[in-house]
């Protein structure tokens, strides 16, 4: 079990791979729909609205930015929501 205080020590690329791994292993589909329903928002939030705006109207692009969501501005943007998980699921 991490505390608050090693979770806030991890990059956001290592929040992202933690929680993603620990939502597959549960079983956790609310968690990964939940991702990526807010990818497009974090897109927007780091200056890529065209790709948030696509990704509202398209599921594909969705998939492929789940699977760099852990990655840049964009694990940033998600730093929170990734963190917010894992301390509510040890």
């Amino acid at each position: 079990m991490s505390t608050n205080a090693e979770l806030d020590g991890l990059s956001s690329k290592e929040l992202h791979d933690r929680a993603v791994k620990h939502a597959v292993r549960r079983g956790d589909i609310r968690f990964l729909w939940e991702l990526l329903t807010r990818i497009p928002a974090a897109e927007a939030s780091v200056g890529r609205v065209g790709e948030s705006e696509a990704d509202i109207k398209w599921v594909v692009p969705m998939l492929d930015d789940y699977v760099h969501a852990g990655e840049g501005d964009l694990a940033e943007a998600l730093r929170g929501f990734y963190l917010e998980y894992l301390r509510e699921h040890p």
